[in-house]
């Protein structure tokens, strides 16, 4: 500050050297190992640390990719040993993020810029942000009997036995979809009794959905609406419907924890994933954004068209271990 204070120093030098010290500071913060754990797919995990190193190419990426629930497991002993590894979670939907954030696992990152976000797409306590919108809805072969357009169309006699649903033991979107539509008016608490009574069957994940559908082996899956979509772009026999009670959405949320070793560049990741190049990202990639100032994918509706089911991530983070099991006493293990 002595430097900046000597007279005769022109007020437009201060502000240029002000401006050149915030920029190189904030360059070498970005650098150094920065240990990624997210349950994101190979090919996309990768894309998107290969964007993320042309914004921040100081950055050294370490990727640890695997289900939301091996990640959480593997997260979980590394805190008991007192050795956790990730400087950030990148993973599948904010119920995990809530259990982190119970326990006090998370750091908060007040100065995350979300204006551009809505309210319910991060933690007002900014521990954790949403990086687009994946909703789950209905996919179904193209050969069904006939074209699904509300949930209560999957408990008809002409869809018995020819529905498969993922399992919330294995997939953080069908934990959040089955306490959405648990609460949900239309449909109650009871839905997903009447579905298992339809005879649905489970699947370990929405990909066993795809496949079981796609192959004509079921007619109707409940699913991740980029995957269905994706596999109707490249020829699958299957198409997707939004139904007309609405949909559950996970947020693909992004946390940086408390014991991170590298939180400068961890901040600079997620402050990547919520810019617009981050979230245009995501769009390429075939993903509904949540940002509200970026264009969703083709085909896909805009976010302020879609009727999202509202969820209480707290409760249902509460409940997990309760509504596992009442999955499993209905669909099996």
């Amino acid at each position: 500050m002595r430097f900046f204070e000597r007279r005769g120093l022109a007020r437009s030098a201060v502000l240029a050297a002000g401006l050149l010290l915030a920029g190189s500071g904030s360059a070498a913060a970005a650098s150094g190992k920065l240990v990624l754990y997210t349950s994101q797919p190979d090919k996309i995990a990768a894309e998107t640390v290969a964007a993320f190193n042309k914004r921040e190419p100081q950055v050294e990426v370490e990727v640890f990719r695997s289900g939301t629930t091996e990640i959480m497991n593997k997260v979980a002993a590394e805190l008991v040993g007192g050795a956790p590894k990730p400087d950030v979670l990148f993973i599948a939907d904010a119920v995990s993020m809530e259990q982190l954030k119970a326990d006090g696992r998370l750091a908060s990152y007040p100065a995350a810029d979300v204006a551009a976000f809505p309210a319910a797409a991060y933690d007002p306590g900014k521990t954790y942000f949403g990086t687009k919108l994946i909703t789950t809805g209905i996919i179904y072969n193209k050969a069904a009997p006939s074209r699904p357009a509300s949930w209560l169309d999957l408990l008809k006699p002409e869809a018995k036995g020819q529905v498969v649903l993922p399992s919330p033991l294995y997939s953080g979107a069908a934990a959040i979809h089955m306490a959405a539509l648990d609460t949900a008016p239309a449909l109650g608490p009871d839905y997903y009794q009447r579905l298992a009574a339809n005879g649905a069957d489970a699947a370990k994940g929405n990909g066993a959905v795809v496949t079981a559908v796609a192959g004509g082996q079921k007619m109707y899956g409940i699913i991740v609406e980029f995957m269905a979509l994706n596999a109707r772009d490249k020829g699958s026999p299957v198409d997707f419907v939004f139904p007309s009670e609405g949909v559950s959405a996970v947020t693909e949320p992004v946390a940086i924890l408390k014991t991170a070793h590298n939180p400068e560049a961890a901040q600079a990741f997620v402050k990547f994933l919520l810019s617009k190049e981050g979230q245009e990202l995501a769009v390429s990639q075939g993903f509904l954004p949540a940002r509200t100032d970026v264009a969703p994918p083709p085909g896909f509706p805009k976010t302020s068209e879609l009727h999202i089911l509202p969820v209480d991530l707290a409760k249902t983070a509460a409940d997990a271990d309760l509504l596992k099991r009442q999955f499993t006493d209905l669909f099996g293990g």
